[in-house]
């Protein structure tokens, strides 16, 4: 049986394709999410919206407990965000922060959880500032500790070679093929299918 999972990130979880005029969405089969579920080990309930920082606001998770009592039961939860964050000007450790928040309230779900750290900026059309690249390594290093502080399972995608749009954020089609490969084992660590 199908292990049912929350995956809660931002425009590259939901699928977001660069390339067109105001942007608009990877066909189902191109993103990450749905090639994982294709496999028949995961049903992926797919929590990825344009533009999503770590929810910190009471706002901010009023809504996401909203979409997780909508979306019960389920066995377990990836975290894919921070790089809005830090697009939005939060420092490393500032994101990291709120990211500690969210693991300790989704800890009151009582399912095991996946925090990926986001593939590392590449210099793009949004990605200019020096800062904005070596912050994003940092977030990487600060979410490894956060993991093992807090027992979750932790994988990091700077590490998996991610191919990324001229925008340097957003995932190409080969990008989410990657990426559902390595998630794949991350998947399978974390939530034992």
């Amino acid at each position: 049986m199908a292990r049912r999972i929350i995956c809660l990130g931002d425009s590259n979880t939901w699928g977001y394709d660069p390339r067109g005029f105001g942007g608009g969405r990877y066909p189902a089969d191109v993103r990450w999410t749905a090639l994982l579920e294709a496999g028949g080990r995961w049903e992926i309930t797919n929590l990825g919206e344009n533009g999503r920082e770590i929810p910190h606001s009471a706002f901010a998770l009023r809504l996401l407990t909203r979409q997780l009592d909508a979306a019960r039961p389920f066995d377990g939860v990836c975290v894919l965000l921070g790089s809005n964050d830090l697009l939005c000007g939060a420092s490393p450790a500032a994101a990291a922060a709120r990211m500690e928040d969210l693991l300790d309230w989704l800890a009151g779900y009582g399912a095991p959880v996946l925090l990926i750290a986001p593939p590392r900026f590449r210099p793009g059309t949004w990605v200019e500032d020096e800062r904005l690249l070596s912050g994003a390594a940092q977030l990487a290093g600060l979410y490894r500790m956060l993991a093992q502080a807090q027992a979750a399972a932790f994988a990091d995608a700077g590490e998996w070679d991610i191919p990324l749009a001229f925008d340097g954020v957003h995932f190409t089609e080969e990008g989410h093929r990657r990426f559902a490969a390595r998630a794949e084992q991350a998947f399978r660590q974390a939530f034992g299918a």
